[in-house]
């Protein structure tokens, strides 16, 4: 075997070690999804968290927001936007977080690891917002052991007139509880950047405006046996 082949042969070997260090334990264990509300007065409803394949996209920025997208920007209800997800062979897992996320406060999901689904996406809707939410859409996995941090912005479903009414804000964060959810009446009609909260309306922006970005996403390989703290 001469100098030429010999050294063709390293590399291949090379290429073929790397690959193995990036994926080869992927399968059998879990990514951690841990979230931060990172704003001083808003609240985030549970997380929806997703492992799936490229191309999965829980919204287009500029096109209209699926009905189940603005139910979760409007009411906070995840179970249709896993309805809609799980019928998806791109999809891996889905899993979603309990109760509230609270200023400062971080929560913690965890999502099978599958071989070939290496993105994430997550949502939450915002309180008090009409339809603002928080999310990932198709985030890249970390390799190794190593963890990968996303900022989320807040969006805005564009599914619902943003009046900061109290009666078209359900829940009871900056408001009594008794505001509608979901309502199929238009807003702006497409998926954007949240302008935030303004001088009208029931909210008081001193207390609940932002700037963005709004949450602070870490991912992270978890293996079987380690503990989920």
């Amino acid at each position: 075997m001469n100098k030429k082949i010999l050294v063709i042969f390293g590399c291949l070997m090379a290429i073929m070690i790397f690959s193995v260090q990036g994926y080869a334990d992927e399968g059998g264990g879990y990514y951690k999804v841990s979230v931060t509300n990172i704003t001083s007065g808003q609240t985030f409803t549970p997380v929806i968290v997703l492992n799936h394949k490229k191309g999965v996209r829980l919204f287009t920025p500029g096109s209209p927001a699926s009905e189940a997208l603005s139910k979760l920007a409007e009411a906070g209800m995840t179970d249709p936007l896993a309805m809609m997800m799980s019928n998806n062979p791109r999809v891996a897992d889905i899993a979603t977080s309990s109760g509230p996320l609270g200023p400062g406060e971080t929560t913690s999901v965890m999502v099978e690891r599958t071989g070939g689904f290496h993105y994430i996406s997550l949502a939450a809707m915002m309180l008090p917002t009409n339809d603002g939410f928080i999310a990932l859409n198709g985030a890249h996995v970390p390799r190794g052991h190593r963890s990968v941090m996303y900022m989320s912005p807040a969006y805005d479903a564009g599914s619902e007139d943003n009046d900061q009414s109290c009666d078209h804000i359900p829940g009871p964060f900056g408001c009594d509880g008794k505001g509608e959810g979901f309502n199929p009446a238009d807003g702006e009609g497409y998926v954007h950047i949240h302008a935030g909260i303004h001088d009208y309306g029931d909210i008081a922006p001193d207390v609940y405006d932002w700037r963005n970005p709004v949450a602070r996403v870490v991912i992270q390989r978890v293996n079987v046996d380690e503990d989920d703290d």
